[in-house]
């Protein structure tokens, strides 16, 4: 690898530097996102900010609030989809229309579903933040609820027990509203060590499993490691990779839609 010769040009790496120089470039690229768009107070989480020029894309809700639909119904009438998370929600780097919610919005009312899609994603959050800030998002009419949370999580390390339970409590305050909940998955890269990413990645599959439902195995499946497909920290996806995000996110989605 060319950081491995600059670094050591006459001998043998270290194995410990193999793990602890992956580790420290997604940490920095994880630092560096947070310092380009600090959490907003609760009464002002929106979607990322863009200088792309406007598009004819369906607009996505960023907060909860009276609001017209398509139809031209409130939003006590327009059942709404709430999308919990982190960057990989609040679209991170891209225009907002590219973010996967918008592009699931695009996608509902092409297929003539009269959904309204909010995004709650929120760059630099982890499942204790989603859990924090729920109460403010479910003051507004909330139908399906896609959780998506535990990849910063994962980045810091935290206890995979904690974040289990935090994805139980999010869980637990929605069904006591009657909330339908789609739970997304996450993984962590193998140098992060094998058990932890283990532990990690079993959390997602158990909780889902408990409490019967709509699971997306691994929300950047098909994206995650692909250069291509990803911004050049390599954890946000790209235009390209979004739209295969949407689609993952469909899939779990859909079963839950009516028309």
């Amino acid at each position: 690898m060319i950081g491995k010769r600059l670094l050591f040009p006459s001998r043998a790496v270290p194995a410990w530097l193999s793990i602890a120089v992956p580790c420290l470039v997604l940490l920095f690229a994880l630092m560096a996102c947070e310092r380009k768009e600090a959490t907003p107070p609760p009464s002002a989480v929106s979607a990322p900010d863009s200088a792309a020029p406007a598009s004819t894309a369906p607009a996505v809700e960023s907060t909860p609030g009276v609001q017209m639909s398509r139809a031209g119904e409130s939003e006590q009438e327009t059942p709404v989809i709430l999308m919990l998370g982190d960057s990989l929600t609040a679209g991170f780097g891209l225009p907002q229309e590219l973010s996967f919610p918008s592009l699931i919005q695009e996608r509902l009312w092409a297929e003539g579903y009269a959904y309204r899609v909010v995004n709650a994603g929120v760059s630099g959050d982890t499942s204790a933040g989603g859990q924090a800030r729920l109460d403010w998002l479910l003051k507004g009419r909330v139908d399906i609820m896609v959780v998506a949370l535990g990849a910063n999580d994962g980045l810091r390390g935290q206890d995979p027990n904690a974040i289990r339970d935090n994805l139980v409590a999010i869980i637990d305050t929605a069904r006591t509203r009657k909330i339908r909940v789609v739970l997304a998955g996450m993984r962590m890269p193998s140098n992060y060590g094998s058990d932890y990413a283990r532990r990690f990645a079993a959390v997602y599959p158990e909780v889902a499993q408990a409490y019967d439902l709509p699971f997306i195995p691994f929300l950047l499946e098909g994206v995650a490691l692909r250069s291509t497909l990803n911004q050049a920290d390599g954890i946000h996806p790209n235009a390209e990779g979004s739209r295969i995000v949407a689609d993952n996110v469909w899939q779990g989605l859909a079963p839950l839609l009516e028309r």
